[in-house]
């Protein structure tokens, strides 16, 4: 029993001085930072294109090491192994941290997820808590198993009055279209817009340079009122140097706006359809994220003036695709 405990001690200041410590169930992984700011960032990951699986752990870790945030990263996990399984689509762990979280992160696409998962992603938007989207959640849910669940007006193309376009439309402010840009050969260079710099708006502090190997999406007119801050213009090829596509208009990448539910309070969202695991290798991609995180905790004040988001080890992202992910990870892979 001695040694038990001993070990445990062991165990507990590793997780209390090490940047990660990984909960004991291996379905998701918490970074502990050495001196916190207080606030706690939930990063949920569910997609099976764009290899949010790496993504958000890589955003953790700089969120926590650099900028003092506790951060816990979700992933779809397949029940019967334990492994993460992004084509796993009803199955996400540890939403139960919405309750303790400050901001939550958002990558999924198509997640028909269990009621008892669902109530906490609903009572995370009845308190307005704030969010910050990437790419496929304009999509983030489809209900097709159980049409009949209560949260099936969450669904990509949703009916339901009050809730027409689903979570995407309705939270985010626009909902799964199109591809705008040629899928898989051309890229997005992003062109901020030169009224929210000159007003010095915290969201694109330090970011000037941003290009995606993936392409724009088609974005209508967006839900509500909003403030869009980056104009996406699709490249002729998946390379930074290529030339732009004159031939087709821009498209909004990355806005702000208000949501709310009903009897619910107000909150903020930044949504950026820019984001696969390849587009986070752009430095101001990455500033983009941190940025957003700021200014939806209402912390913009606190921003450095040299954000840094240099990445903590080793980052080799995988190309986006279908069925390419990574086989037999575990969360505590990423810790």
């Amino acid at each position: 029993m001695q040694k038990i405990a001993i070990l445990l001690a062991a165990l507990t200041l590793l997780c209390t001085t090490q940047i990660a410590c990984a909960q004991q169930n291996d379905s998701w992984i918490t970074f502990e930072p050495d001196d916190g700011n207080g606030k706690h960032i939930v990063l949920v990951s569910g997609d099976d294109e764009y290899r949010s699986e790496e993504v958000l752990p890589m955003l953790a870790k700089i969120l926590t090491e650099h900028h003092g945030f506790k951060t816990t990263v979700l992933f779809a996990i397949d029940p019967e192994t334990g492994e993460i399984k992004p084509d796993h689509q009803t199955n996400i762990p540890g939403l139960e941290h919405l309750q303790s979280a400050d901001l939550m992160i958002l990558f999924t696409r198509f997640r028909e997820l269990p009621d008892d998962q669902m109530i906490y992603f609903e009572e995370y938007l009845r308190e307005g808590k704030p969010i910050v989207a990437m790419r496929t959640s304009t999509h983030a849910f489809r209900f097709e198993r159980n049409p009949d669940s209560r949260f099936a007006k969450y669904s990509t193309w949703s009916d339901t009055e009050g809730w027409e376009g689903g979570f995407g439309r309705q939270i985010l402010g626009e909902t799964w279209i199109n591809h705008h840009g040629d899928h898989g050969s051309e890229g997005t260079r992003g062109l901020l817009d030169g009224r929210k710099v000159n007003a010095d708006h915290p969201i694109l502090h330090g970011v000037s340079d941003i290009w995606t190997p993936t392409n724009v999406y088609e974005v209508g007119e967006l839900e509500g009122e909003n403030e869009i801050l980056i104009w996406g213009q699709s490249t002729s090829e998946k390379t930074a140097d290529s030339p732009v596509n004159w031939e087709k208009p821009v498209m909004p990448v990355a806005w702000t706006r208000e949501y709310s539910v009903e009897n619910g309070a107000a909150g903020k969202v930044f949504t950026t359809t820019m984001g696969s695991a390849v587009d986070f290798e752009n430095e101001d991609l990455r500033r983009l994220i941190v940025n957003a995180g700021y200014w939806a905790l209402e912390m913009a004040d606190d921003l450095p003036e040299d954000v840094n988001v240099d990445i903590i080890g080793e980052y080799n992202p995988t190309m986006y695709g279908f069925d390419d992910f990574i086989e037999g990870l575990r969360p505590s892979d990423y810790k």
